[in-house]
């Protein structure tokens, strides 16, 4: 019984399983029915809208079409019009060119007329001047036979009287020329010079190659001397400097050519007599010692010059070398003293004339500085010096008025110029320098031989202190301007033959004089 329920059961399932599986092919059946018909529908309205799209395109392009054509026919119209145009022009052109090519014909007609015409006329004028070649030959012969000269001797003759008037002229105008802008510019350097001296005054300080020592008493030399002379002999090798122990009470005489080493003696021995012991070690150590006081007093007057002249930023080795210059003397002016002037008188000439004050009393400062090494360097003190300023990165304006400050490089500038007047004040200045006689006279000799050594000079004399050399001149052998070239001359060869301070004027005189007796 169970079982056959079990079997109705599972035949009901089955037919179940079935029907559901035939609804759903039905199903399924409806559906691909209903998509085909949905796609067949799609596919005509995409093919009745292509259609309408495919027309419009197809008008489109035809309208496009038309306008292309449309706008070519308007270039070709234009395009035409040009061409028209442009053939009208070359046609005005080509009448143009042939009226010219008429005209250019015609000319070469005309210039072909002309050159046989020129070359008639050359002709004419090479025979023309064939005779007259003739003719003044001709004539040439007759002046010569009646002159009795040669056409060379006579355009000789001519020549030499045509210099000779030459030169009286061109002296006459020199010398006129030069008067005038002499006395304008010695008007303007004496304003210059005056203003400059006024504004500066500066004490000369004079010193000699011996330094004196004043002792505390007569005791003082034996212990000085030492025994058996240990004392002044280790002082002597100790700083290079010549003790004169002499009869002269109560002073000891430093000698040396170097001023420095005699400061170093004579600081030395200072300190060796205040302190009492004096032995040769003492005096080995005192004068070490010394050294190097004398060594920062040196750079201490040196930074003090450069504050004096308003100079700064220079290198510390020049520092040096300027406070050198105090112990350091020329024609027995102090160098130092005398860079400082020149410094000074650059700096006022400077602002006479709108120059660089600032620069003009650098270079005035440092123009002597080869001063402090000439002793131990070969060569000139202003070769020196402009190398040493070089050196140590001076201006190539201020090294060149070092170097030509003497000549030994020609001055190209005004700076340089200027240097030179300065230096010339200074040394030129009454009770700066001072001369032996011997130099003196012999200076004077060699100007007034100088002076003589040219023809028609009658009597020549050294004046002023050499200052002046004043020429008498026969007036029957030398005119009023030979006299002017005679007294260029004269000044030329003392300045190429004779070395002095500042400068000399040349005077030279011509007079005629009447003498005549009454009885």
């Amino acid at each position: 019984m169970e079982t056959s329920l079990v079997a109705c059961v599972a035949v009901a399932a089955a037919c179940g399983a079935v029907i559901s599986l035939l609804l759903v092919r039905v199903a399924g059946a409806r559906r691909l029915k209903g998509a085909d018909l949905l796609a067949r529908r799609i596919i005509e309205e995409a093919r009745k809208e292509a259609q309408a799209h495919k027309k419009e395109i197809i008008l489109q392009g035809k309208d496009e079409v038309l306008e292309a054509k449309r706008l070519m026919e308007a270039e070709l119209k234009e395009r035409e019009r040009e061409l028209k145009a442009r053939d009208k022009k070359l046609e005005e052109q080509s009448e143009k060119l042939e009226a010219k090519l008429e005209n250019a014909r015609k000319r070469e007609q005309e210039f072909l007329l002309t050159e046989r015409e020129f070359t008639r006329k050359g002709k004419e004028l090479e025979e023309l001047r064939e005779k007259l070649t003739a003719k003044v030959a001709e004539q040439e012969q007759r002046l010569q036979e009646v002159a009795g000269l040669t056409m060379e001797e006579a355009r000789a003759g001519l020549f030499a009287d045509i210099e000779a008037k030459s030169r009286h002229e061109a002296a006459r105008m020199m010398r006129l020329i030069e008067t005038e802008s002499r006395e304008l510019a010695d008007r303007k350097a004496k304003e210059i010079l005056a203003t400059a001296i006024q504004r500066y005054a500066g004490d000369y300080v004079a010193e000699q190659t011996v330094t004196t020592v004043t002792l505390p008493s007569e005791d003082m030399k034996g212990r000085i001397i030492g025994r058996e002379g240990r004392n002044i002999r280790a002082l002597e090798a100790a700083t290079g400097v010549d003790l004169i122990i002499d009869d002269t009470p109560e002073t000891v005489i430093l000698s040396a050519y170097s001023p420095l080493r005699r400061q170093v003696a004579k600081m030395a021995l200072e300190h060796l007599i205040q302190d009492g012991r004096i032995h040769p070690a003492r005096i080995e150590d005192i004068v070490r010692k010394v050294e190097q006081e004398l060594e920062v007093h040196v750079r201490e007057v040196g930074e003090q010059a450069t504050f004096d002249a308003g100079v700064h930023g220079m290198h510390p080795d020049i520092v040096r070398l300027l406070g050198q210059l105090k112990f350091r003397t020329s024609f027995s002016q102090n160098v130092l003293q005398h860079s400082l002037e020149v410094a000074s008188l650059c700096g006022v000439m400077a602002a006479e004339l709108d120059m660089d004050i600032k620069r003009a009393k650098r270079a005035g400062l440092l123009h002597d500085i080869g001063k402090a090494l000439d002793h131990e360097i070969e060569g000139s003190h202003a070769v020196i010096g402009a190398d040493v300023a070089k050196r140590y990165g001076e201006n190539k304006d201020i090294v060149h008025a070092i170097a030509a400050h003497h000549e030994d490089t020609p001055p190209n500038s005004a700076l340089a110029v200027l240097v030179q007047a300065a230096d010339c004040l200074s040394g030129a200045r009454p009770g700066a320098r001072k001369e032996l006689l011997e130099n003196y006279v012999k200076r004077l000799e060699d100007l007034e031989n100088i002076a003589n050594s040219f023809n028609g000079i009658s009597k020549a004399y050294a004046i002023q202190a050499g200052r002046e050399i004043r020429v008498m001149v026969n007036a029957d052998d030398v005119d009023d301007d030979s006299t002017f070239l005679l007294c260029k001359d004269i000044a030329s060869k003392i300045e190429s033959n004779l070395t002095y301070p500042g400068q000399i004027r040349v005077t030279v005189i011509r007079e005629h004089r009447a003498v005549g007796y009454a009885k």
